[in-house]
């Protein structure tokens, strides 16, 4: 049998195989001459509005992780938590569903190279994620409704995915209040659910870690609301960040698409993307067309969002190895 410390040094190196297999499916799966012809059409300009957008989203995601990490009084710089976040999201670009992932990659160099206790080092990404997951279901909902009851577009299995969404919102919303005001009912389920491994060395002080995480939890409810309040906008920012990038996309192929349009793109991209496979690989794509020719847009202008959208998939993928890369050199 293999010793465990064999297969920490197999696991970065199936990391990056994984990685590259991955990118190669992206480029393989890409219109080449699609590409070359619309890269061709966009303007300097144009490509810098675009570069920027993806650039200050990709900030503000990071400038609301360090805010929940500074109201815990974490000494993390935003530089650090910069890499952290583009190493996590390399690493859930490629696990079964590009949601989660990289949060133990995260949690882990916390603790390793910014020397943060685990249970803070757990509370500042779980805090963080618990943002990103609402606010993403909670744009998802609110499109979703407009469509059902949009006159204009007639939206197939609405009334199955926005009850759907509005349980899995409701589901979220009372997982924090549990965190907040029952935290011992959390804590025993862990504790069956570990049971089998609480002679462990890592697991036999989980009670303890539990215990200041919910200390920490209470502090920041009650004290650090302004801080919080500052999350939850950055997080609204953000989500206007990618609203725009869509909107942009769509502008730069010449399609001048009203409001339940653009919501009903919007919505099958995201039911794609929650769909089990690395990077919605093949469920994004099959989604544009599918909604491209329910809404009678021109097959010429999906295949042009695509090339962008995987070019923009793949620079990003690159860039997070890179920063795996030199978190793993720096250790």
């Amino acid at each position: 049998m293999m010793a465990p410390k064999s297969w920490l040094k197999i696991v970065p190196a199936l990391l990056w195989l994984l990685a590259l297999l991955l990118a190669g499916s992206i480029v393989s799966q890409l219109p080449l001459a699609t590409v070359a012809d619309t890269i061709e059409t966009l303007s300097s300009t144009q490509w810098l509005i675009w570069i920027y957008i993806n650039l200050g989203i990709i900030l503000v995601a990071t400038q609301r992780w360090w805010v929940l990490t500074d109201m815990l009084k974490l000494p993390v710089r935003f530089s650090e938590l910069l890499m952290l976040r583009q190493a996590g999201q390399a690493v859930s670009f490629m696990t079964p569903g590009p949601q989660f992932g990289g949060e133990p990659l995260q949690i882990f160099w916390l603790y390793k190279r910014s020397k943060l206790p685990i249970h803070s080092a757990l509370l500042t990404v779980g805090l963080d994620r618990f943002y990103e997951l609402w606010i993403n279901f909670g744009v998802l909902l609110l499109s979703s409704t407009l469509l059902l009851i949009s006159p204009r577009i007639a939206f197939a299995h609405g009334q199955k995915i926005v009850p759907t969404l509005l349980i899995l919102l409701l589901t979220l919303s009372l997982l924090g209040w549990l965190l907040l005001k029952k935290p011992e009912r959390i804590l025993a389920w862990i504790k069956r659910v570990t049971h089998h491994w609480q002679d462990h060395p890592r697991l036999q002080n989980i009670e303890t870690h539990w215990q200041r995480m919910s200390y920490d939890l209470h502090y920041v409810m009650t004290q650090q609301q302004t801080a919080l309040l500052k999350a939850f906008l950055l997080s609204i920012l953000g989500w206007l960040g990618l609203l725009g990038e869509l909107w942009l996309l769509l502008t730069f192929l010449d399609l001048n698409v009203d409001l339940s349009t653009f919501l009903t793109i919007l919505v099958a991209m995201r039911l794609a993307f929650l769909l089990p496979l690395p990077g919605g690989l093949g469920t994004l794509e099959a989604s544009l067309f599918w909604v491209f020719q329910y809404l009678s847009l021109p097959t010429s202008a999906v295949l042009g969002l695509i090339a962008l959208m995987r070019l923009r998939d793949v620079v990003m993928l690159l860039a997070g190895l890179c920063c795996l890369r030199a978190l793993q050199f720096r250790e």
